[in-house]
């Protein structure tokens, strides 16, 4: 891992208490633009680079943001470890609202985003049996559990597409499946971050129980947002604790994820492939 800590996330995350040198960062990418600018700024020895996922004001719904252009420009501005920050529903009647779940697999029921950077020239198969890091999935549980009483670790986060919330029948079924949590965005962005070489773990926070709990009102946006207003400052303490306890490298293979993963011919990869692909593939070429 580098010393920088990308967090994606919302978008008031990044004003926390303390941070130094706070500056703001355009990064172009190939894939178009990232969500927005990233803040970013010094805090606990660490440099941490923040990107609110839905751009400020929440102008993108889960299916619009540009995830290859997010994982991108943190890989682009040198990020080793993203640690994502997202509101879901509980699935399981033992993760409450205002948990926290360090969520270790996902399964992913999205259709229309685009969910790799290997395309147009280049096919590459990364490995991705274990989709987050267990290095840095390991400082988050440790740093939540420093913040919030109720942390869960392990779990399977069910990506919807969205933008609508399960039907009844939707959520009995995945219930049935023995997912912990359900959320629309994860996905592809932990698939991505590991294409492109870079930790990374998902704080899911759970906000209400879908639709499927009898005794409870259904899920809605008031109550989510109110969950998540909430639990604003918590989330901050959690990041500040992770930069103060992630190490600057760790036994994980994360960074050496395309060693083996690009099977094109290298002499059949097209000139703008290469160009495309430089700050991702550039050292197996």
């Amino acid at each position: 891992m580098s010393d920088i800590l990308g967090i994606i996330g919302g978008s008031g995350l990044y004003e926390m208490e303390g941070m130094k040198n706070v500056r703001q960062v355009a990064v172009g990418t190939p894939f178009g633009s990232p969500s927005d600018v990233l803040t970013v700024g010094e805090i606990e020895g660490r440099t941490l680079a923040f990107l609110p996922r839905h751009g400020r004001g929440h102008r993108f719904s889960p299916s619009q943001i540009n995830y290859r252009a997010n994982i991108y420009a943190m890989k682009k501005i040198g990020a080793g470890a993203i640690v994502s920050i997202s509101a879901v529903g509980s699935m399981k009647e033992r993760i409450r609202p205002g948990d926290i779940v360090v969520v270790d697999q996902f399964f992913d029921q999205t259709r229309f985003r685009p969910n790799t950077f290997f395309s147009d020239g280049v096919a590459g198969h990364i490995a991705f049996a274990d989709p987050v890091c267990p290095d840095l999935s390991g400082v988050a549980y440790t740093a939540a559990r420093k913040v919030v009483r109720r942390v869960h670790r392990g779990g399977t986060y069910l990506c919807m597409e969205g933008p609508a919330f399960s039907t009844r029948a939707e959520s009995g079924i995945y219930r049935k499946w023995g997912v912990d949590v359900i959320g629309m965005t994860n996905m592809p962005e932990a698939k991505l971050a590991r294409e492109a070489e870079i930790c990374y773990a998902t704080l899911a926070l759970a906000t209400d129980y879908d639709c499927w709990h009898e005794t409870q009102e259904d899920v809605s946006i008031d109550a989510i947002l109110d969950v998540l207003r909430r639990n604003v400052e918590n989330s901050k303490r959690i990041v500040r604790e992770i930069a103060a306890r992630l190490p600057l490298s760790g036994r994980c293979r994360c960074g050496e994820a395309l060693k083996y993963a690009i099977i094109t011919d290298r002499r059949k990869i097209p000139p703008a492939a290469r160009k495309r692909l430089s700050l991702l593939i550039g050292r197996y070429l």
